[in-house]
């Protein structure tokens, strides 16, 4: 017993001290264990925001629906009301143009106290979408200056044949009819880059213009001030101002909108001057390359992360450049708050995961531009911040990214192609097709030169001059209404055919017509009612007429029977059943003798 007491005080010595490290150790692992916790089933998401990058958002929805069965739902109501939703709890994500708290912003929009980060989505250009028709074809190849575009968004330049216009289109000869912008009603981040390239870009324009629509602050907007008296229509959505300016009777009207939406309207764009002397359109490789200029915030502590100064994107001098190429954010939450769980944050941080990469694969399809190797790094290092997420997602290595090479160089960017030499600014200028109807030329019109010839016809259109190239319209005029605005639209170069309504001379009919035609009437109504009363007779005659026997008729027939046949047995009567009345009712049976 006395060898064995220094063992047993060793062990219970050695028990205390194990309880106690245990004690002080489980808390520090508990938390350590929340910290990283990942969730443990894909719960359904929910965002809201950009319709400028709603076209890519919802094919990549789908495309994680049908691969994966997430389920991630997004309502594209405006850049404004999602970043309004995100801030106030009601959606899981919000999907934005522009930060909070912009910068040269006219009305407050505060960081929101919910802890959030940014993460760019896809990168694309705000292109001008318009319907203008010349001879009859519509016009697919309109080029302007980003003076001209700033002074037709304020009012400015009000017709379409003003001579700013016919020397951006040295190749066209343009109608004499009003221009109509199609703006958004609603709050938009497409609106926000539009106002921020006007002010940096053109800053007495757009502040003459503030002031006349009565704006204290004229500074960067998302609600698009609207003159009163003015051409200026709003529309709700980018759907909404593509939608009416698509539309057959919107011959005159031009919108702002991402590319997509001409892309799927098969609308063209105008290609827009920058500063190297090109007209260009907002294709894939033309943002890739402009956003190579863009400034980005790489200060991993700073509210802005990632957000970027587009100034340098604006003045690009690159021949290939679109001056107004852009990245829509997505607003991703960095904390279990409201009704944000880690399971939510699972199924947000891989959704965000797959679009980073191989959702940008079908970007260009979709008519934006893929994230640069910068952007798509930097995405995948935010979305490690989304609680719940899984901290094994994919790092740029092994990220199927369409832009970037292995090596992180920008794949697209180097194999852009240069600008035709007729792009560039000067009396000569491409016919072919930009956005949605790359593959319907525009014949020349003759420009300044056919107007000087007296070419001009009814509502200032003028005859499609040299339309044997493929228009399908020469000698045709643009259809005009009794108003002088020019109507309908020209489908995939088809001619638009237009008359006024004419009244043609009465005429009296002879007696003898009107009895042929009033005995033919009547033929046709008997032919038509006579058969089914007929029949209807003929049924009854079959069942002995529309009625049944009464009892006093049934009884009187049975003393008859009787009196023949005194001799003979009486036989018991056998009803059968009694047709039923027009009302549906039947004769009441007679009881059996």
């Amino acid at each position: 017993m006395t060898n064995n007491q220094p063992v047993r005080r060793f062990a219970r010595t050695s028990v205390a001290i194990a309880l106690v490290v245990a004690v002080t150790l489980i808390p520090s692992v508990t938390a350590s264990q929340q910290a990283q916790a990942v969730g443990d089933t894909y719960y359904p998401v929910a965002g809201a925001g950009s319709t400028w990058s709603a076209n890519a958002l919802q094919q990549w929805i789908r495309n994680v629906f049908d691969n994966y069965r997430w389920k991630v739902r997004f309502d594209d109501s405006g850049s404004s009301a999602g970043r309004q939703l995100f801030s106030q709890g009601t959606v899981d994500f919000g999907v934005s143009e522009i930060p909070y708290a912009l910068a040269g912003s006219d009305s407050p929009d505060p960081r929101p106290t919910r802890q959030f980060a940014y993460v760019p989505i896809v990168a694309g250009g705000t292109a001008f979408m318009y319907n203008l028709v010349i001879g009859g074809q519509r016009v697919t190849n309109l080029r302007l200056s980003g003076e001209v575009v700033a002074k037709i968004f304020t009012g400015v330049i009000t017709k379409w044949d003003d001579p700013a216009i016919a020397a951006d289109n040295p190749k066209l000869t343009l109608p004499a009819i009003t221009i109509v912008p199609v703006v958004r009603s609603d709050g938009s981040g497409t609106t926000a880059q539009l106002t921020s390239w006007m002010r940096a870009q053109y800053p007495s324009i757009w502040s003459a213009y503030c002031a006349k629509a009565a704006k204290a602050n004229c500074g960067i907007t998302s609600n698009y001030p609207i003159v009163q008296g003015s051409s200026f229509i709003g529309q709700q959505g980018s759907n909404g101002v593509s939608g009416l300016v698509a539309q057959s009777k919107s011959v005159g009207a031009i919108t702002y909108v991402e590319e997509s939406y001409a892309l799927n309207a098969r609308f063209p764009v105008a290609k827009v001057l920058n500063s190297a002397g090109y007209y260009t359109e907002p294709t894939s490789s033309n943002v890739a390359v402009s956003l190579l200029a863009a400034v980005i915030n790489n200060d991993a502590n700073s509210p802005d992360y990632l957000t970027a100064n587009l100034g340098g994107v604006y003045d690009n001098a690159d021949a290939r450049s679109y001056p107004l190429s852009s990245y829509s954010y997505m607003i991703i939450p960095t904390a279990v708050e409201g009704n944000f769980t880690e399971n939510k944050g699972l199924t947000l941080a891989d959704f965000a995961s797959y679009f980073l990469c191989e959702g940008q694969q079908q970007a260009e399809v979709l008519g934006y531009s893929p994230l640069p190797v910068n952007l798509a790094s930097a995405g995948l290092e935010q979305i490690q911040k989304i609680p719940g997420g899984n901290p094994q997602n994919k790092t740029i290595a092994s990220c199927n990214n369409p832009t970037f090479s292995p090596d992180g160089s920008n794949k697209l960017a180097d194999t852009a192609p240069q600008p035709q030499a007729c792009d560039k600014k000067g009396a000569d200028q491409c016919l072919t097709g930009t956005g949605g109807v790359a593959d319907v030329p525009t014949a020349s019109s003759g420009g300044a030169e056919a107007a000087a010839a007296g070419g001009a016809v009814a509502g200032g259109a003028t005859p499609a001059a040299g339309a044997g190239a493929g228009s399908g319209s020469a000698g045709t005029s643009t259809p005009v209404d009794p108003n002088g605005e020019v109507t309908g639209l020209a489908l995939g170069g088809i001619p638009v055919v237009a008359g006024l309504p004419i009244d043609l001379p009465g005429k009296g009919l002879p007696v003898s017509t009107l009895l042929l035609m009033a005995l033919a009437v009547a033929v046709a109504l008997a032919l038509v009612l006579l058969p089914p009363v007929y029949a209807r007779r003929r049924i009854a005659a079959m069942a002995g007429g529309p009625r049944g026997p009464t009892r006093r008729q049934a009884a009187r027939l049975a003393r008859r029977r009787a009196r023949v046949a005194p001799g003979k047995p009486r036989i018991p009567n056998v009803h059968l059943r009694v047709p039923f009345r027009k009302r549906g009712s039947a004769v009441p049976p007679m009881g059996d003798s």
